[in-house]
């Protein structure tokens, strides 16, 4: 009788199991949620659904852009889908005269911008129709931040591939993370929330806004504020400061030791 008990009370082996796919479904989905809400809060108020510019946008896209990414935004193996990176990611890339490309190479740079503000506002409007994404935010979201707050989490977050002092640095097969000394604080917001080329996505749920005020009020700083050490070098560290000992100091060594011996002579 006892033996007949315990078999009906004893737990199912797979109950582990399925108890753990549960939990995963339960947890997964959770963050999902959380997830869209997050990227729902990063679409700005300034996407427009005014048809006409939309239709502007997407000739515009047909006739400099889908060539790489396609006529749809889908993506080729030319240049990545555009679907849901936002008005944000077009207002960067294009405003910047990232893009288009000048020809391929391992990393976009800035150079001259090809298309009026009205033309970028186009585009990144049709562009932010295709799917939600980061909208373009408010003057005042760029405002306000702590500087010395900003110098933590940048040398948290920024300075291994930037320099603490944000003078940029080399990375891997030709690719590089640029100098930030000058950059626009919209530019510098907007490579926080859509993480072009190497750079890694700083969502609100990763950095907040506020904190992403403190970071752009720490370079703007930079900006204004000499170095409190004299010359700084290019701000690059000990490549620099090395080069220059190696030229300056040990080649006036060199020069007083040439001067002293001739003067002997």
């Amino acid at each position: 009788m006892s033996r007949s008990v315990n078999r009906r009370g004893r737990r199912h082996p797979l109950s582990s199991v399925a108890l753990l796919i549960i939990g995963l479904f339960v947890s997964g989905g959770a963050y999902a949620a959380i997830s869209s809400a997050a990227s729902a809060s990063e679409t700005g108020p300034n996407v427009t659904t005014d048809a006409s510019q939309i239709a502007q946008g997407k000739a515009l896209f047909a006739s400099n852009c889908a060539s790489c990414h396609g006529l749809n935004a889908e993506g080729t193996k030319a240049g990545p889908s555009l679907i849901g990176v936002g008005a944000l990611a077009v207002e960067f890339q294009v405003g910047s005269g990232r893009m288009p490309m000048a020809g391929s190479g391992p990393q976009a740079v800035d150079k001259a911008v090809e298309f009026t503000q009205s033309e970028i506002d186009a585009m990144a409007s049709w562009v932010a129709s295709l799917a939600p994404g980061p909208g373009i935010p408010d003057a005042s979201t760029l405002q306000g931040g702590d500087p010395a707050t900003g110098a933590e989490l940048f040398r948290i977050n920024c300075a291994m591939c930037h320099n603490v002092a944000g003078a940029g640095g080399a990375l891997t097969e030709g690719k590089f993370a640029p100098n930030l000394h000058g950059v626009e604080p919209m530019d510098i917001y907007a490579a926080m929330v859509t993480g072009p080329q190497n750079m890694p996505v700083f969502n609100d749920m990763n950095i907040t806004p506020k904190q992403k005020a403190d970071i752009i009020a720490y370079l703007q700083y930079m900006d204004n504020n000499p170095s409190v050490g004299g010359l700084d070098l290019g701000n690059l560290g000990p490549v620099s400061e090395g080069l220059f000992v190696w030229i300056f100091a040990l080649g006036g060594l060199v020069a007083v030791t040439i001067w002293l011996t001739a003067k002997s002579n």
